[in-house]
């Protein structure tokens, strides 16, 4: 059972073979957490279709403790025969004004329990995004199986810029900085046509830019969605956590010497970006609890 409501969607499929057509619509949302809880009373539910992650789409805007929606969304070339392999993702955001989005709850419904022909409508449970605990391991285990059939390597569609699951964490009583690296996606062998053999490398920085600590995760062969699931600590006081830099490094390890950069990104002090910056910031009101973000790797 999950720990608490995190939204229950009411959805019906309807699927047609001959067409190889999925046709998605989104009611009503309920079981919403409290308003003070999410900081938002304008609601968006966001669908993509796994693996390839090309068909997104999104609903209006709507006010509300109990939003109703009732669009339709078609998702195309969605073979009868590999639908096994095919996924929806949802995810429910609250809207703020001048604010950021924020994901409330997720969860990715496997088109095998469709009817294949005929509508079928059903309860979507949403799951928490980034749960409590520490991070939905549920979420990176299925969007795994999804993309490890063998359409994937045709999959690393170029556009979709590879990403990076973190989870932060940071004690200020033991003065521990944990960060779990938790899964990649579309990360891509830039010199070859076959999914990359990656690792993650972090890099602990002062305020003067002087190294203070680095690490790295094991490597994880011929993947291009990786799970990780690796935790580093760093012991950092409380009052030098505004002054450390956090590099995460991701490369594609190529032959014993040889090795390639498929994108970075910084947190803290030097942050390479207002989504890092926005998740230090998290980490560090938090209390104790773990925050968990997608991230877009820079290029080199």
């Amino acid at each position: 059972e999950p720990v608490a409501k995190y939204g229950t969607l009411d959805v019906t499929f309807d699927y047609d073979s001959q067409e190889q057509k999925l046709l998605v619509t989104v009611t009503a949302v309920t079981d919403i957490p409290t308003y003070s809880r999410t900081g938002g009373s304008s609601w968006q539910v966001h669908l993509v279709l796994l693996p390839i992650k090309k068909q997104r789409a999104k609903t209006s805007i709507q006010r509300g403790p109990c939003p109703v929606f009732t669009e339709t969304f078609k998702f195309s070339h969605v073979e009868s025969e590999m639908i096994g392999n095919y996924a929806v993702r949802f995810r429910l955001y609250s809207v703020r004004r001048m604010k950021k989005e924020r994901v409330v709850g997720e969860k990715i419904f496997y088109l095998t329990k469709l009817n294949l022909q005929g509508k079928m409508s059903v309860p979507v449970i949403l799951e928490p995004s980034y749960s409590l605990s520490g991070c939905d391991s549920q979420m990176s285990m299925s969007e795994v199986s999804c993309s490890e059939s063998t359409s994937s390597c045709q999959s690393l569609v170029h556009g979709s810029a590879p990403e990076i699951l973190l989870g932060l964490l940071y004690n200020a009583t033991t003065g521990r900085l944990s960060a779990e690296v938790i899964k990649g996606s579309h990360f891509k062998n830039l010199a070859a046509n076959r999914p990359p053999n990656t690792y993650v490398k972090l890099t602990l920085l002062n305020s003067m830019g002087q190294e203070m600590s680095k690490c790295k995760t094991s490597i994880r062969r011929g993947q291009p969605n990786p799970v990780y699931k690796e935790t580093f600590v760093f012991q950092v006081a409380l009052f030098q956590l505004s002054d450390v830099t956090l590099i995460l490094s991701v490369y594609n390890k190529r032959s014993m010497k040889r090795k390639e950069m498929i994108g970075w990104i910084s947190l803290g002090l030097n942050s390479s970006g207002e989504d890092e910056l926005n998740h230090w910031t998290e980490m560090k009101e938090s209390k104790g609890q773990q925050v968990c973000r997608w991230h877009t790797l820079l290029e080199s």
